[in-house]
């Protein structure tokens, strides 16, 4: 899409749609040797060669001067031209392909990687017309409106532009095209509509710009903008609809929204000065008012629109907002009359001044002799007219024959047939998307598996708990130990105290253990919900589900026993019914494959005497075809109403009412039960990952204590012996050394801590396509944040760390480090849980202890988060 900016306004223009070399040569020449004889190949050898030059001059590129652009135009005439010779001679079409190995193929020249490549002189005509339609609105756009002769060469070219794309929808060539096959999108009648008020709202702004460069009064300019701003409005109705609205780019979109709004600003601008004249002053303030809010609500919507349109909306704003406070003082001083409201005000007053000019005369081909000598002029029109008869013709059955289709569907679908009839028989059908709802909670393990996954929560709590007391009691051990050399040394044993050095871990595991224990009150409360709304849940897990509804039974008492009867008609019917639906599907059919087959050229070649009779007679062919169409309608409505009558029996007898209403009520609590399994499932998930992220993190804290014994215990021994070597003749006790020994003979192995039992392997509940299914917490990676309980290690593993070179008083983990795990606070239902007191930062973890494949996919949720 091409833009230039003239005396003060951003116009557009449309570039060309681009084609690749296609031979027309061959083809056409193979067609009139085969269909009439090598004579008369030979004799169109002069006018073939036209036609292929013709051709290649629109495949070349155009220049951007203008006198390449008239040459341009004057080709793509030229080859409109040709081509309406060809199309009634040649009969190339997707099902009348006479004219072998010939395709076009055209690129959206909106979309150039979007491409239609189809054998249809349809394609090809209307794509011609487009680039015609293009070529004038880049002529318009090379003028220089700044002169009145640019002013006026730019206004007729945007015109002819209009013109021409009023002739590709007016003249069918798009609607041809598009039922020719799949095409793109701009030469859609849609499109070429579209694109004909554009241009001829550029014309009329070309109008307007002269206008207002003469000096005319307000009032004419007023009305001159305001049709500006009408057809730009126009336009982009178009473009805000279907096919159009995801076509263009948002850009040029919101140039011509902008444009609207700036014209339609413009003209209240225009009469407002009028009005200043006349001394309406009320009046003059609300047009104001009105052309500013107009454009203050455009210029909240449109990006990426031409600078030099921002400036010139801008600068028309500034002008309004000028007046406006100009004429609000003087309506407080002078006049103090009371300002309309908008809803008031009638509409402005609008100037056409511009139309589509009709390129009929240019596109006239009655004098070209293109092919004479091979078909007569006559013939040609009288084909055309013929296949524009048989296409209405066909139009018109196909759309009967689809409004029938969709009565039946829709009156069946009233009467709740067949699925009442399959009911009766067993045949039940959930609806589709309860269906799946309910195969994927089947997949995932259904409520009976719940058990199982309640049981690994238990597991999991437990192996927590156990980690939890060993390393309480390492601390404990070593803290009574080091209280014991105390006693027996007195004020000799300067080392600090254990309980010094470990508060920062006790507090943490003191955390840990109170996050243990909300822990185990949201599992409660799981468990407990399960077990209170396994009984709804339990319809989830028959199979196949649909055993559970109801089903229409037959009545416990009958009167005259004639069930059977009513039902057998009531299907007889319905049988009737769809072979009614068939036989129409199979006439369409036939309308088609007619059409594909009728080709009445070589009889307007040798025929004499009226066209008319001829048409007559030929069109004639489809009378029986239309006939069976009307009598399948007929057919169709009379057994509507037969299956009505029937169907009222049919619930009366078997009592329907009750049936749909226990059907409704069935479907609501399998839905009910699908929510209740998902939040369950959903919850058990997020305790499994809880209790994983913990354990890991207590195994670090384990860990640390461990090391932190090391470390005291290689103080022990320099103690001891420092304290030796002071005092001469002293020896400790064997059992202090034995107690010494012990206990760093009890630091267990990093990889002392328990296992926990193997989580069950468990299908997870409805995994998203791609995700992967194994059991949280073997995924830790995949963990929200504040689900993570336990920051990184204390830096890289130490090599037998020494006390001392920490501070004196405590031990001190590396910044940054926190032990704290929050207690996950149960789902987000009817439950209370509790939180985490405060909450903890959180940090990337490492891989989880477990490596059992589970089912449950990693998720993020503020199931287990801290408040």
């Amino acid at each position: 899409m091409a833009s230039a900016a003239g005396s003060s306004n951003v116009m557009l223009a449309i570039n060309e749609k681009k084609t690749i070399t296609t031979d027309l040569y061959r083809p056409l020449r193979l067609y009139i040797a085969s269909t009439y004889s090598e004579r008369e190949a030979a004799a169109a050898d002069d006018d073939l060669s036209v036609v292929c030059d013709l051709r290649a001059a629109v495949e070349k590129p155009s220049l951007p001067d203008p006198s390449s652009l008239e040459q341009r135009r004057d080709a793509l005439l030229a080859y409109a031209r040709a081509l309406a010779l060809v199309e009634p001679r040649f009969p190339i079409s997707p099902d009348r392909a006479h004219v072998h190995s010939l395709t076009f193929t055209w690129h959206d020249a909106f979309k150039g990687n979007k491409k239609c490549a189809l054998a249809s002189i349809h394609l090809e005509k209307a794509s011609v017309l487009f680039n015609l339609g293009a070529v004038y609105s880049q002529i318009a756009l090379a003028a220089d409106r700044s002169t009145d002769v640019g002013i006026r060469i730019a206004c007729g070219a945007f015109q002819s532009a209009a013109g021409a794309f009023a002739w590709l929808r007016e003249s069918g060539a798009a609607a041809k095209a598009v039922a020719a096959g799949t095409t793109t999108v701009d030469i859609t009648p849609e499109c070429a509509g579209m694109l004909e008020k554009l241009m001829l709202a550029q014309a009329q702004e070309c109008f307007f710009e002269k206008v207002i460069g003469g000096g005319k009064p307000p009032a004419l300019c007023s009305k001159v903008a305001r049709q500006v701003g009408i057809l730009y409005e126009e336009a982009y109705t178009a473009l805000s609809a279907s096919p159009l609205s995801q076509h263009f780019d948002k850009t040029w979109v919101s140039h011509v929204q902008l444009k609207a709004a700036q014209f339609y600003a413009d003209a209240c601008y225009r009469y407002s000065l009028d009005l200043h004249e006349k001394e309406e002053i009320a009046e003059e303030i609300a047009r104001l008012k009105i052309g500013m809010s107009a454009l203050a609500d455009a210029k909240k919507t449109t990006k990426g629109v031409a600078a030099q349109l921002l400036d010139s909306v801008n600068k028309l704003e500034s002008n309004m907002k000028t007046n406006l406070e100009r004429a609000m003082k003087e309506n407080d001083r002078v006049y103090l009359m009371r300002v309309p409201a908008a809803g008031s005000l009638g509409a402005l007053p609008a100037a056409s001044l511009v139309k589509p000019t009709s390129l009929a005369e240019v596109l006239d081909a009655s004098k070209e002799r293109l092919f004479s000598s091979l078909v007569p002029d006559g013939s040609m029109k009288a084909l055309s007219k013929y296949t524009e008869m048989v296409d209405n013709s066909i139009r018109t059955q196909a759309e009967k024959l689809q409004q029938a289709s969709e009565i039946t569907r829709v009156r069946l679908k009233e009467m709740d047939l067949p699925d009442s009839i399959l009911s009766l028989e067993g045949n039940i059908t959930l609806p589709m998307d309860l269906k799946e709802d309910v195969e994927a909670v089947q997949i995932s393990g259904g409520p009976a598996g719940l058990e199982s996954e309640l049981q690994q929560l238990r597991d999991l709590s437990r192996v927590n708990q156990e980690l939890l007391v060993q390393t309480e009691e390492l601390l404990q051990k070593e803290a009574n130990e080091d209280a014991q050399f105390r006693t027996q040394f007195g004020s000799r044993w300067t080392r600090p105290q254990s309980s010094t050095l470990t508060k920062n871990i006790q507090d943490r595991l003191n955390l840990f253990a109170s996050n243990l224990k909300r822990a185990a009150d949201s599992d409660s409360l799981i468990e407990r919900g399960v077990k209170e709304n396994y009984s709804l849940m339990s319809i989830l897990d028959k199979r196949p589900i649909e055993s559970s509804l109801p089903s229409i039974s037959r009545p416990i008492m009958s009167l005259d026993g004639n069930e059977d009867a009513i039902v057998g008609a009531l299907k007889q019917s319905l049988r009737q019914l769809e072979s009614l639906g068939a036989q129409r599907a199979g006439l369409e059919d036939m309308l088609k494959e007619m059409k594909r087959k009728d080709d009445i050229l070589p009889k307007l070649m040798v025929g004499v005497g009226s066209h008319d009779d001829l048409f007559k007679k030929e069109i004639a062919k489809y009378d029986p075809i239309c006939a069976d169409i009307a009598d399948n309608i007929v057919a169709q409505e009379q057994l509507l109403l037969q299956i009505q009558a029937q169907n009222e029996q049919f619930a009366a007898v078997f009592n329907l009412e009750d049936y749909k209403a226990a059907r409704e009520r069935c479907y609501k609590q399998i839905a009910a039960a699908v929510v209740k399994y998902q939040e369950f499932k959903k919850n058990i998930n997020e305790g499994l990952n809880f209790y994983v992220t913990l354990q890991e993190a207590i195994g670090k804290i384990k860990q640390q204590c461990s090391d932190f014994i090391m470390t005291r215990n290689i103080q022990c021994r320099e103690m001891m012996e420092d304290v030796q070597r002071k005092l001469p003749g002293f020896r400790f006790s064997s059992s202090s050394r034995s107690s010494m020994q012990r206990n760093a003979a009890s630091v267990p192995p990093d990889e002392s801590s328990p296992s926990p039992p193997p989580p069950h392997a468990q299908a997870p509940y409805a995994s998203p396509p791609g995700v992967d299914s194994r059991h949280g917490y073997s995924q830790p990676e995949a963990r929200p944040a504040y689900s993570q309980p336990y920051p990184p290690s204390y830096g890289a593993t130490p090599q037998q760390p020494t006390y001392g070179a920490q501070h004196p008083g405590q031990y001190q983990p590396p910044p940054g480090h926190d032990c704290g795990q929050p207690a996950y606070p149960g789902w987000r239902g009817p439950y209370p849980y509790y939180n985490a007191p405060q909450p903890q930062q959180s940090v990337p973890c490492p891989q989880a202890p477990y490596n059992a494949t589970g089912a449950y996919p990693p998720h993020q949720s503020n199931y287990y988060r801290p408040q």
